[in-house]
């Protein structure tokens, strides 16, 4: 018997100041049953970090050929890939030539800086490419947050993104390793 998704719902209040971006969502992330609380909040976080009303989560980890989160555009070409973990350097490849943009959130502290220091130089090559790193501290900090039902406030503001809801406040800042050139 297959094990179905766990459905978390999420409201979530967005202050983008960099951006001046300015919303309201309620999101519904399903959580493969594969899947960590810890990845399942860093794509939240994620969404966050690039919040726009046409940004939707896809079906992730149930799909090789989709992102974790895109923006589609009105000729349902993809504006903006976001990407977790630590892929393949042919599937970053793959991503920044369909998309306009593409963001990767890479995480798992050992993992992540070998990846990286075995990447580095190949990934300089994708000029719209960014790559954003969160330590092992940070996520764990996160699922403090992570409830069936969520109501969250979210500022960012020159790189540090200030997360709260009722019971928790975190502040996250993430490690740029690569920018778009």
């Amino acid at each position: 018997m297959a094990l179905k998704a766990t459905i978390y719902k999420a409201a979530v209040n967005v202050a983008d100041l960099d951006r001046n971006q300015f919303l309201d969502a309620s999101l519904t992330l399903a959580r493969h049953p594969s899947e960590t609380e810890e990845r399942m909040m860093l794509r939240l976080l994620a969404w966050i970090m690039y919040a726009d009303d046409r940004l939707q989560f896809t079906r992730g980890l149930s799909a090789d050929d989709e992102p974790e989160v895109w923006l589609l555009n009105d000729h349902l070409g993809i504006d903006l890939w976001i990407e977790l973990g630590l892929p393949e350097e042919r599937r970053i490849k793959k991503a920044c030539s369909r998309s306009k943009q593409v963001a990767l959130f890479t995480y798992n502290s050992r993992a992540a800086e070998i990846w990286w220091q075995q990447n580095q130089s190949a990934l300089a090559g994708f000029k719209n490419l960014s790559i954003w790193y969160f330590d092992d501290t940070q996520l764990s900090q996160l699922t403090a947050f992570a409830v069936r039902n969520m109501s969250l406030q979210a500022t960012l503001q020159e790189g540090t993104l200030w997360l709260s809801d009722d019971q928790n406040n975190l502040e996250i800042v993430p490690t740029c390793w690569q920018q778009p050139k």
